[in-house]
């Protein structure tokens, strides 16, 4: 094979390579940068079951489905019924560590004596050794978050459990000038903790999801851009 072919070979693996590495470095900075946002359609209402659904009246004093029952409160016990939820979340944590710790060392050789007398050069003892050695680690650390939510948010019932829990899902949007704001949220509850107006606290909300943010000109301003993102990103070896 001759030299040049031996160069245009070089020079085309080359290229190989640095294209390559330039999709695994694309790669990285989309999977860096993208970020899933949760899906609307996850906390939409959830409508009652079509063979719930009201007929028409036919005139009769009696008409199914539009009795009330004289002992039995009108809370939310049906998939599709709404429930008030009051968020009262409100959580506070710190945490704090501090070490020390010390330690010495010391230790002397004295010199031997050859024939009474200290093996010496100028006046100078050769042969004796000593040791000192000291060490200390001072650390210390801290840590605090706190969280708060308030607000109401009515939301629908999407499934029943077979042991008479309920599993409430919705959201609500909100737009103000250039941006929007939604709280949304997930979990289940016991209809005994259920008030008369079909209102529960948030805090009696078992396996709760609750999420808050937005989306608009205000929040892209508030957020990194990919590219700060990539390089705060954990992966990285600096």
């Amino acid at each position: 094979m001759s030299i040049g072919n031996r160069i245009k070979m070089g020079v085309a693996n080359a290229g190989s390579h640095g294209t390559s590495f330039g999709l695994l470095a694309a790669c990285a900075l989309l999977c860096t940068a993208c970020v899933t946002p949760p899906r609307i359609e996850d906390y939409a209402a959830t409508m009652p079951s079509p063979d719930l659904e009201k007929p028409a009246t036919n005139g009769a004093i009696y008409q199914q489905y539009h009795e009330v029952g004289l002992f039995n409160n009108a809370t939310a016990h049906s998939v599709g019924d709404l429930v008030t939820i009051h968020l009262v979340e409100q959580t506070t944590a710190s945490k704090s560590a501090s070490t020390t710790t010390s330690k010495a060392s010391k230790a002397v050789l004295p010199s031997p004596t050859l024939l009474g007398k200290p093996v010496t050069i100028n006046g100078t003892e050769i042969l004796s050794a000593g040791m000192n050695n000291n060490s200390s680690f001072d650390g210390e650390g801290g840590s605090k978050q706190s969280n708060s939510l308030a607000g109401d948010i009515t939301v629908t019932v999407a499934r029943r459990l077979a042991n008479g829990n309920l599993l409430v899902r919705g959201q609500k949007w909100i737009e103000i000038n250039q941006g929007m704001e939604y709280v949304r949220i997930q979990g289940i509850i016991r209809p005994i903790d259920l008030a008369p107006d079909n209102s529960v606290p948030s805090n009696k909300v078992a396996d709760a999801t609750i999420s808050y943010g937005g989306k608009g000109t205000l929040a892209d301003s508030n957020t990194k851009g990919w590219l700060a993102r990539f390089f705060d990103s954990p992966l990285l070896p600096f």
